[in-house]
């Protein structure tokens, strides 16, 4: 059996603590490895253990919940041998990436787990999407791991002031959140990013052609991801990344890297929105009614600022459109909020019906 020693000089690049251990204590009691999984596909997941990387089968911990399967950054107990061999447990999770998926039952599906930073990549190539990023920064809040912004492909905009503009428009809507300007292939930027990624473990994050793989690369020090050109046309990219693997960094802490996401769905992440939208919120809490929907109730503190210009119409706009969508998404499997919510519809319907009659009335 291998010593503990031996597993924390082993595993401890990649995050193992002595909090860690004390919750495997019970599985190494039964003679179970630990490990943590590094990459899965096709029910099946690589685990490096102090022994080194095994492959391993998921099925025996796979339950009809999709957001408790074993995913990339679990630590997980694994059968010694065997032919398969099987994982038999993961350790609770300390943090978790989960988006909605686009099935109609409302599932949500994990990204990664146990993940301290949440980098998203955000071309420069392209025009800025600020909605996007907002969805991005709700996952990540609700997560559990401090979020980061960082704009890729900086060497495209050789212009300070531009690209001065652009920074700030992305810290306007992520209060809170690092946002760092990185160009990949000339190195500059880099030494921010590598020096907060350095200790526990990150995600990397963002859409096809976003400039994930490059910069993955550089964090690397090696070319280990595929990279490929993305279309003028959009700045989009083909999925270069095809799973989501665990790498550990040159410069210390692992780095996670994920296929381009093209959606982006909430999956309960009141918290993280209102964490993105923080500004928001705060002015709510001077609304004069708790529950003030910002839209013609008196002494509306949030629609005051946006008369005022202290607010942006975007900005307000985002977050409606991301607590309506989180709402349905919830709703999908709460029958007593789904009915709440149909109700509250149907009353705006029937105020703006009689708002647009009493308009009539007075043109006629």
């Amino acid at each position: 059996m291998t010593s503990s020693s031996a597993v924390f000089s082993a595993l401890a690049p990649y995050g193992w603590d002595e909090t860690w251990a004390t919750e495997f204590a019970p599985y190494a009691a039964e003679g179970l490895l630990a490990g943590r999984v590094v990459r899965v596909d096709r029910g099946q997941c690589d685990v490096v253990t102090a022994g080194g990387t095994l492959r391993a089968d998921t099925a025996f911990v796979t339950p009809h919940d999709p957001l408790r399967i074993v995913c990339t950054g679990d630590w997980v107990a694994v059968e010694p041998g065997g032919n398969p061999r099987y994982v038999r447990a993961y350790l609770p999770r300390r943090t978790a990436f989960v988006r909605s998926t686009s099935s109609k039952r409302s599932e949500g599906q994990i990204l990664a787990a146990n993940v301290d930073h949440a980098v998203v990549a955000v071309s420069l190539a392209v025009e800025l999407d600020l909605g996007r990023i907002e969805r991005f920064l709700s996952l990540a809040w609700e997560s559990g791991a401090q979020p980061v912004v960082v704009l890729t492909k900086a060497d495209l905009v050789p212009d300070p002031v531009t690209l001065g503009h652009l920074v700030q428009d992305v810290e306007t809507t992520a209060p809170g959140v690092p946002v760092l300007t990185v160009s990949a292939l000339a190195g500059d930027g880099l030494d921010v990013l590598v020096a907060l990624v350095g200790s526990g473990t990150s995600v990397l994050l963002g859409q096809s052609g976003a400039g994930k793989s490059t910069l993955a690369n550089a964090l690397l020090g090696a070319d280990v991801m595929e990279v490929q050109a993305a279309r003028d046309v959009d700045g989009k990219g083909r999925h270069t990344t095809t799973t989501r693997n665990l790498l550990p960094l040159p410069a210390g802490g692992v780095l996670i890297d994920t296929p381009g996401l093209r959606g982006v769905g909430l999956f309960d992440a009141e918290t993280g929105v209102g964490q993105v939208f923080s500004e928001i919120e705060e002015l709510a809490r001077r609304c004069r009614f708790g529950d003030c929907a910002h839209e013609s109730e008196p002494g509306c503190a949030v629609r005051s600022a946006l008369k005022a210009g202290e607010l942006p119409v975007r900005r307000l706009e985002s977050y409606r459109k991301l607590v309506r969508e989180n709402q349905w998404i919830v709703a999908k499997t709460d029958a007593r909020l789904r009915s709440e919510l149909r109700k509250d519809w149907k009353r705006k319907g029937a105020q703006g019906k009689a708002a647009m009659e009493a308009k009539r009335g007075r043109w006629e």
